[in-house]
C-alpha cells in the first residue's frame, strides 16, 4: 500500500504551460498572470496576489500538491525608492 505513495513522491516536477497556469488562477479567481511558475525553479508555483482570499489560496495550493509542486504564496512586495 506504501508503495504508490512512494513512487509518487519521486515524481519530478514539469514545467505546465501558460494556458495551464492561466486556467489554474481563473478556476481559484485571481486574474491572469498572478499565478505562475519560474523556468529556473519548476518545483514553485507562486501565487503573487496580496489580498488572495483563504479560498484563492487553497484552491492553487490544492492544484500545486496535486501536480507535485510547492505552493509559494507571495503576500507583499516592496520596490525600492528610486
Amino acid at each position: 500500500m506504501a508503495l504508490p505513495l512512494a513512487l509518487s513522491a519521486c515524481e519530478t516536477a514539469r514545467m505546465h504551460s501558460v494556458e495551464e497556469i492561466n486556467s489554474v488562477g481563473a478556476s481559484c479567481g485571481v486574474a491572469a498572470g498572478e499565478v505562475f511558475q519560474d523556468e529556473s525553479e519548476k518545483r514553485l508555483l507562486f501565487l503573487m496576489r496580496p489580498d488572495a482570499s483563504a479560498e484563492q489560496r487553497l484552491c492553487v495550493l490544492r492544484w500545486a500538491r496535486k501536480n507535485h509542486l510547492k505552493f509559494v504564496f507571495v503576500n507583499a512586495i516592496n520596490f525600492p525608492e528610486s
